[in-house]
């Protein structure tokens, strides 16, 4: 195949992908409309992913998250809000463990015991601390509340540290905390500072920003260049925001003290995100869209159906190490009409929220 981009870090051959994210918190100073944002690009084994309103059976509160489709129970949160305008996402790290300890991947079991427990970002690190040990985490663990409190608290087994947030923060998969130069995500934390840096100087972060220019991205920090905008039709998948393993967008969209919490919003792109359109999802009855929800007979969302299938053209080589290869020349025509598409729900969305804020 002729103009395949192939440069000196991607001429590895990828044997398997880490479970990564990307993701951002910005606090109210610096977004368009002055709420906080919390966002989580995600990478996974499970590609498959959906959206849920859970009502805990042994009290506590309502919330709204993203799980594995494969996850018939919801037991395991990913990211997502509850009925106080908390909300919560985590990333893998992979240089805070320094144990032996075995119990782990308990992060989304956590994430769902603080939607129904926790109302800020205090009641988050009491449960932290008083949880017993070892948590089985190993993870950068974002965020926000209704009373304007925002934070990342790096976590391990045993202890954590936490890192408030006053303007914008981005964290990959390592910490901060950490082991020095050890973990993943270099690349795309400077591929997000880069593209976050006009909107933060402007003081102008959307969900939009997030979903519609970080989530379909390929710019590439190391090379300082943007392979969506090269004439080539092949680029190696590597480094990049967007990557084969992604499987979900969620921007979450947070109110200002004394605003109904109820006016959260979950903006969510389920599926290959460059692929995948953007819907709001919201606490009140019928406020997670159905193809959001897992089908009662296919137990996968429609929306990331669609999103994967459209992912299978622009990743159309099934031999040898095909995964790596993106047809990026389709994906930027897909890319586009999706997220026109995006905008539009966009627009829409911000009608039901204004109602909610009783503006």
């Amino acid at each position: 195949m002729k103009n395949i981009i192939c440069f000196a870090l991607m001429c590895c051959v990828v044997v398997g992908e880490i479970a990564a994210c990307t993701s951002a918190i910005v606090s109210a100073t610096l977004t368009a409309n002055g709420r906080p944002l919390l966002w989580k690009h995600r990478d996974a084994s499970d590609l498959d992913n959906k959206v849920e309103k859970i009502v805990p059976e042994n009290g506590g509160y309502e919330y709204v998250a993203l799980f594995n489709a494969t996850d018939t129970l919801c037991l395991q949160a990913w990211a997502g809000y509850n009925s106080t305008g908390f909300a919560v996402m985590n990333t893998a790290s992979y240089n805070l463990k320094a144990d032996t300890v075995t119990v782990m991947d308990k992060e989304g079991l956590l994430m769902s015991r603080a939607l129904a427990s926790c109302a800020t970002v205090d009641d988050f690190e009491r449960l932290l601390a008083s949880s017993p040990k070892p948590l089985g985490v190993e993870a950068n663990f974002g965020v926000i509340d209704a009373e304007g409190n925002a934070a990342y608290f790096e976590t391990g087994n045993y202890s954590y540290r936490r890192f408030d947030v006053a303007g914008y923060m981005i964290r990959t998969n390592y910490s901060k905390s950490g082991r020095e130069d050890e973990g993943y995500g270099y690349i795309r934390e400077q591929n997000a500072e880069k593209l976050f840096e006009p909107y933060v100087e402007s003081k102008s972060v959307t969900p939009a920003v997030l979903t519609e220019t970080l989530s379909r991205s390929f710019y590439h920090s190391l090379i300082d260049k943007d392979f969506a905008a090269d004439k080539v039709e092949w680029v190696v998948d590597r480094d990049f925001i967007p990557r084969y393993s992604s499987s979900a967008s969620v921007v979450i969209e947070g109110v200002n003290p004394g605003d109904n919490p109820l006016a959260t919003t979950m903006w969510t792109v389920l599926g290959y995100p460059p692929c995948g359109v953007v819907e709001p999802a919201w606490l009140f009855d019928g406020g997670v869209p159905d193809c959001l929800r897992a089908d009662s007979a296919t137990w996968k969302a429609p929306a990331c159906e669609r999103a994967n299938e459209l992912k299978r053209e622009v990743f159309p080589i099934r031999r040898d190490n095909g995964q790596n290869y993106l047809n990026i020349k389709k994906l930027s025509d897909i890319s586009r009409k999706n997220s026109r598409q995006s905008i539009e729900n966009y627009k829409q969305g911000y009608t039901t929220i204004e109602k909610l804020l009783g503006k």
